[in-house]
């Protein structure tokens, strides 16, 4: 699915399709059968020449130069266009020369950020702020009886670990118990080890959860016995954590769960994806003989794609199964539904799995929930911001489906997660999110979830059809909220002792304000800005603005402590939500995807336009910011609009566009960006691919690229062919750095001290290169 814009969880934990936001992201991943290249290493220190116009001199030494990279072009042939590719030979991630080049890069931008006077100054501001709360939980899966299970880190931990709570008790009591703890699991050679997922049983005897190494995302399935702490004697490899995640059996004696195919030897990276599969797992049994109860193979009536990922969800109280169909990286759903009844050992000995259709992709089905023979439906047809639509699954017929949520201009449906009382709506109001309540039987009103004064962000999670009500998480840009526990009864919410309060949540004099921005086309375009009281509109002052744009994903307001370190030195953050993102409802995602993706970054651009001509920044101070899908953003505005900017960051960015196809994620990415295949999509990948659209001579800002090795979602090359690119044709002479971790992905899994670092470097470039003093 869409990869997480940095720093996202999921916001219903045990919704079978996963709602997802913002820190960085591509869907589906390339091969992690590669050779894996060496950690840069520090170097020693002496003057670093600043970068030109820079007014902050560097206090270190540094290598002279990063290591050149030779131009060997390969010219392909488009549609009668000649593209040149002059740093294709990078693609050969295990080449000897090409794992040199990016030792060498990361060596220098290792050196080169460490030696920005103030750099360490700025980590330990970070730090402090980041571990000011006593620890963090997320997740959350409650129980009928009370009980909990959830992740928690310490101030002072670098993972999130799994605990076991009972009812009544209190986070980090004596009665809390440990139950996972990833670090068991790290790799000889000491990378780090995560936890992907988690799914308690019901029955609360075992837990399946998932371990990925230093960020690869590439999950191992284990089950632990929670009574005596040990594992059971079954793994299963190759799983998706987001698509394919396991659902318990009612009796807890095993599991269905989705896999990838066993690539074959010497077969192509883009098979990586193709033909995943479900399965049934009863415990104490080989894996490798788990019959498959949902393929492409099992089920040719499917009309399923080689491209498409087939899952199966369980959800308590219900009778019924839902077979779930995601076609690559689009949001539309297919659904199925089969009797659980149908998974016994006679019935698959005796028959397939009999799927009967609920809804076909161009359904425009989005999310759904089920309530005991009751399925609920988020549905775009017909309905730009979104119906909610309730049928039965004892005879699926969409045609008669109930319209239970109808769609508002003002609002867009976000996600739906049902619960024993009802089923809860999350909806964005001018991109604030809110949450609702349905109770269940006809003629039901929906109700507003009011939040306390200072917290209008609102998300509900923890739900689960057999337990009342839902946890709700709340936020603002400027200060931070609680956890509540919401009892539908008593339509009230209490604190549910669940997220301490830190020093800095409530600090006194920032605000947030949010404007529409006319872009090229005169469409209006949402932007958050965010910064200290009493700001002059004089046009001094550092400003960072972050974008996104693609598969319909949405950034509402939230709070994260560490930003008052830019904050807190009149320093402006701005969010832009660009077309292609979701924020004001279906027609906003397509008005940014694949022949209209260019909206994205003339959205982003005219909202960096809007920042400057108000007074809140000028473009000596003025830095971009976008991840992964984001990547098309930041490298497509810098490319096009060069003289806007002092500096931008591209984090784990899709940058060469056109060759994005060719990698393991490639053909579930046409349904969000298009196709080389035919002359309109190669058309307008050339326009969105940053890489090819570079000219030799442009004075280009400042760029950091950063990129971690072991990404699933988006290769490594798309960084290194970009930085190369860069370094060969801007004319500014202004530094072009190319951060590398090799003991990273794409941000997901990866370490708190990880994030903290990369967070330092980025900001400490961004003020060097807007002649910031960043210390003192």
């Amino acid at each position: 699915m869409p990869s997480l814009p940095v720093g996202f969880a999921p916001v219903l934990w045990t919704s079978p399709v996963v709602v997802t936001l913002f820190v960085l992201a591509f869907v589906l991943a390339a091969s992690a059968a590669r050779g894996e290249l060496p950690l840069p290493t520090p170097t020693a220190a002496a003057p670093l020449a600043p970068a030109e116009e820079s007014a902050v001199p560097a206090q270190q030494a540094v290598p002279a130069q990063p290591p050149v990279a030779p131009v060997r072009p390969v010219v392909d042939d488009y549609f009668g266009v000649k593209l040149s590719d002059p740093y294709r030979y990078f693609e050969n991630l295990s080449d000897p020369e090409v794992r040199a080049w990016f030792k060498g890069q990361g060596d220098y931008a290792a050196a080169t950020l460490k030696a920005i006077p103030g750099r360490d100054a700025l980590l330990a501001r970070i730090r402090e702020l980041d571990e000011a709360a006593p620890y963090r939980v997320w997740p959350v899966r409650r129980w009928p009886n009370g009980d909990l299970h959830y992740n928690k880190r310490l101030a002072n931990e670098n993972l999130d670990k799994l605990y076991f709570l009972p009812a009544g008790e209190k986070v980090g009591g004596p009665t809390e118990r440990l139950l996972v703890d990833p670090e068991q699991f790290s790799a000889a050679d000491g990378k780090h080890a995560s936890i992907s997922f988690v799914r308690p049983s019901p029955d609360g005897r075992h837990i399946a959860f998932g371990i990925a190494i230093a960020g690869s995302e590439q999950t191992v399935l284990r089950v632990r016995d929670v009574a005596t702490g040990k594992d059971l004697p079954e793994t299963i490899d190759r799983l998706e954590h987001d698509y394919l995640d396991p659902y318990w059996l009612p009796d807890g004696s095993g599991f269905v769960y989705g896999r990838r195919r066993a690539r074959a030897a010497g077969a192509p990276e883009t098979d990586h994806y193709k033909d995943t599969y479900s399965s049934l797992h009863i415990l104490g049994t080989d894996p490798a003989n788990d019959p498959v109860i949902f393929s492409r193979a099992t089920h040719p009536a499917a009309g399923l794609s080689e491209a498409d990922f087939p899952a199966v969800a369980l959800t308590p109280g219900s009778r019924y199964m839902i077979g779930q169909v995601r076609h690559g990286d689009a949001r539309e759903l297919t659904l199925f539904v089969a009797p659980i009844t149908a998974l016994s050992a006679a019935e698959l000995a005796r028959n397939a799995v009999p799927w009967t259709p609920i809804c076909v992709r161009t359904d425009e089905v989005e999310d759904y929930a089920v309530h005991g023979d009751d399925v609920y439906l988020k549905t775009a047809k017909n309905a730009p911001t979104y119906n909610v639509v309730r049928l039965s699954l004892a005879k699926p017929d969409l045609a008669s489906a109930k319209v239970v949520v109808e769609a508002t201009p003002a609002m867009v449906v976000r996600g739906i997660a049902a619960a024993k009382d009802g089923l809860y709506v999350e909806r964005l109001d001018a991109g604030v999110e809110k949450v609702f309540r349905l109770p269940y039987g006809d003629g039901a009103a929906i109700e507003a979830i009011q939040t306390p004064a200072g917290e209008p962000s609102a998300s509900a999670f923890g739900t689960s059809t057999d337990v009342d009500g839902a946890l709700i998480a709340t936020s603002s840009w400027v200060r931070g909220g609680k956890m509540y526990t919401y009892d539908p009864a008593k339509k009230s919410l209490a604190d549910a002792g669940l997220k301490p309060a830190g020093k800095f949540d409530h600090v006194e004099g920032f605000e947030s304000i949010d404007v529409q921005v006319p872009s090229h086309d005169g469409v209006k375009v949402p932007l958050s800005i965010v910064y200290k009281m009493g700001l002059k509109l004089d046009g001094s002052h550092p400003t960072l603005v972050n974008g996104y744009g693609a598969y319909g994903m949405t950034t509402p307001p939230h709070f994260d402590p560490i930003r008052l370190a830019w904050l807190e030195r009149g320093g402006v953050l701005a969010y832009a939500s660009v077309r292609g993102g979701g924020a004001l409802g279906k027609p906003w995602h397509q008005g940014g995807q694949k022949t209209t993706k260019p909206n994205t970054w003339k959205d982003f651009i005219a909202c960096c336009e809007y920042l400057v001509k108000q007074g809140y920044t000028s473009p000596g101070k003025l830095a971009g910011q976008g991840g992964s899908a984001g990547g098309i953003l930041i490298g497509r505005s810098v490319t096009e609009r060069p003289d806007l900017f002092a500096a931008a960051i591209a984090n784990v960015g899709c940058l060469d566009a056109v060759r994005m196809e060719t990698t393991a994620n490639g053909v579930p990415n046409i349904q969000e960006f298009g196709t080389f295949t035919t002359e309109e999509g190669f058309k307008a990948l050339l326009a969105m691919s940053a890489y090819a659209n570079v000219k030799d001579g442009v004075k280009y800002p400042a760029v950091l690229l950063t990129h971690g090795l072991n990404d699933p979602r988006v290769e490594p090359w798309q960084s290194a062919k970009m930085t190369a690119r860069l370094q060969a044709a801007t004319g500014s002479g202004k530094p072009i750095l190319f951060r590398v971790d090799a003991a990273a992905g794409h941000g997901i899994g990866s370490t708190k001290t990880q994030r903290q670092e990369q967070r330092a470097d980025e900001w400490a470039f961004l003020l060097w290169q807007m002649g910031e003093k960043i210390g003192g």
